[in-house]
């Protein structure tokens, strides 16, 4: 892209604030967990780098789970401008009337959406501090070590009619086509 996602301009407000207005009426701490603060805008939210370093994605989801005290955390990627409030909510009370420890979308042809999901800390935690240390680098390499709940397509769409909330930003292209879409809405 160029620029850090998490500051590009989204209909004029930085990606990552966008995500944190949708998301912070749900949650009851904010972490951005990122290798520069530096490219964050001002938010009340509590910042932290990797607590394992160098390890990607899956370390930043591991420092995720060891910087929350809450039982479970649901984590978001920063390139997700269509966020969605109910699936996070919907699978977190799934998790918590099922005991289960991940409750993640499962999209079209077997796909797992890990950055749109939520878990149980410290199930989760040790699943993933695992993970690392067998030089696993998959976001989902862990999951047979714990008890995964699928986020079937319904359930998303329940949530979800538009069918926007997966949709990442990757290209110039695909920023484009969000604004467009979010204007529509």
């Amino acid at each position: 892209m160029g620029t850090p996602k998490s500051l590009l301009p989204f209909l004029g407000t930085p990606l990552l604030e966008r995500i944190f207005n949708i998301l912070a009426p749900i949650a009851s701490e904010v972490i951005v967990v990122a290798n520069d603060e530096r490219i964050l805008p001002d938010l009340p939210v509590r910042f932290t780098s990797d607590t394992i370093p160098g390890k990607g994605a899956i370390g930043g989801l591991y420092t995720a789970m060891e910087e929350s005290h809450c039982e479970l955390v649901a984590v978001v990627a920063c390139d997700l401008p269509f966020v969605n409030p109910g699936i996070l909510l919907g699978g977190a009370n799934l998790l918590r009337q099922t005991g289960m420890d991940v409750a993640v979308p499962l999209l079209i042809e077997d796909y797992y959406e890990p950055l749109h999901a939520v878990y149980r800390r410290e199930t989760c935690r040790q699943a993933i501090l695992h993970a690392i240390q067998m030089e696993k680098r998959r976001l989902i390499s862990w999951y047979s070590e714990v008890k995964v709940l699928e986020l079937d397509e319904e359930f998303c769409r329940r949530h979800d009619p538009r069918n926007l909330a997966f949709f990442n930003i990757n290209t110039p292209e695909d920023f484009k086509r969000a604004e467009t879409l979010a204007k529509e809405i």
